[in-house]
């Protein structure tokens, strides 16, 4: 509702109040001022209903989606998997060597606190576990078929560099009619073969990468795992040998170093990865595995709505000294006009905006009862109870 139309409705709201006290009156007796009337008159405002917590999520780098594990509807926790891009096992492996790290440098820690065979069981124990994270790498990547890979990756390569010819060549040809007019037919097509020629090439690029990474990310986890087992190696051999500043300090700075290491690792790892932020339920999905996307495009959107919250567009200057917080309202949304709801103002604001010539205040309402068939984004009619 514009705030024009709130005005007419407001004054033949007034004028019909003023008619029919006029007729009900006796003969000699006064109608009641205009003023009167219009002092009890609810205010009604428009505006928007949303979730009370929503998010519309996004990748923060370029990648090719390998999974979307939610649909539209689907209930989700807190740090839920929701997507996450081709890319991410290296990120992954990051985090699994940092998280590794913390464990072994805690445990170092820990055993220089303690003494004798108590110290000496702890760093065993440690350099035990960190052989057994090795031995898993190591059987990852005698699993890998590395003739095979490095075999696609030359394969690769050579696709590459013939692309690479195919590019110049398209180029070049394109060079001979670049000064032509753009609508020149010679011109045009040689600019269609050298966009298709780049295309080919990036994808060819692309393909590249991928092949290299199915490699690399199993190599990267088994180097991280041997640093990890030697350095266990090293605490156990000079465990026996007592405590001393110097070791307690260079443990405390290790420990300190592990966590920047996950903290680091974790924020590299959400760049590819995308998690819910808050319990709550998938509104909408944008994108399907397979898809190339950037940071600029949305992927999914959740919602709790467990609470809703309006917030009005058109309440006046003339209207806004009218209300308080804690003030009862009731409202209806525009698609179900039949449904009565109710509310309660939390929040009003303190600075304005010009809109339409007007001075426009926000005002927030916590929604109760809310139907369940109302939306997020839906229009909403507020009348605001008059204040006793």
């Amino acid at each position: 509702m514009n705030n024009m139309k709130k005005k007419i409705m407001m004054f033949t709201l007034i004028a019909a109040l003023i008619l029919t006290a006029c007729a009900n009156q006796p003969a000699g007796t006064p109608a009641p001022a205009a003023d009167t009337v219009a002092a009890t008159d609810s205010v009604i405002a428009e505006g928007k209903i949303r979730p009370v917590h929503a998010a519309n999520l996004s990748f923060q780098a370029f990648g090719i989606v390998e999974s979307v594990n939610v649909k539209i509807g689907d209930s989700v926790k807190e740090g839920d998997v929701l997507a996450r891009l081709s890319n991410a096992s290296l990120a992954e492996a990051q985090l699994s060597a940092a998280n590794l790290e913390l464990v072994v440098a805690q445990q170092a820690l820990d055993s220089l606190n303690r003494n004798g065979s108590a110290n000496l069981a702890a760093t065993w124990t440690a350099y035990m576990n960190a052989q057994e994270v090795r031995e898993t790498a190591e059987r990852d990547w005698e699993a890998l078929n590395v003739d095979s890979i490095e075999d696609r990756i030359e394969d690769a390569k050579a696709d590459l560099e013939d692309l690479e010819e195919d590019l110049q060549d398209a180029q070049d040809e394109f060079d001979k009619y670049k000064d032509l007019d753009k609508d020149n037919s010679k011109r045009v097509t040689a600019e269609d073969v050298l966009e298709t020629a780049q295309e080919n090439y990036n994808e060819a690029l692309r393909d590249l990468d991928e092949i290299t990474r199915e490699r690399d990310t199993v190599r990267a986890a088994l180097d991280a795992a041997l640093g990890t087992e030697a350095e266990a190696k090293y605490q156990f051999e000079i465990s026996s040998s007592g405590v001393n500043e110097d070791q307690l300090a260079l443990a405390t700075a290790r420990l300190q170093s592990a966590d920047a290491q996950i903290m680091a690792a974790r924020a590299n790892l959400s760049n590819y990865v995308i998690a819910a932020p808050f319990d709550g339920v998938v509104a909408d999905v944008a994108v399907e595995a397979g898809e190339q996307v950037s940071p600029e495009n949305r992927i999914v959107s959740i919602a709790d709505t467990s609470a809703w919250l309006i917030e009005t567009t058109d309440v006046t200057e003339l209207e806004v000294v009218k209300l308080s917080v804690g003030q009862n309202v009731t409202f209806t949304a525009d698609a179900l006009d039949d449904v009565t709801m109710n509310g309660v103002v939390t929040e009003i604001s303190q600075s304005s905006v010009l809109q339409g010539g007007d001075v426009i205040y926000t005002v927030r309402i916590a929604a109760n009862d809310v139907d369940p068939r109302v939306m997020w984004g839906m229009t909403v009619e507020v009348t605001f109870e008059p204040l006793e």
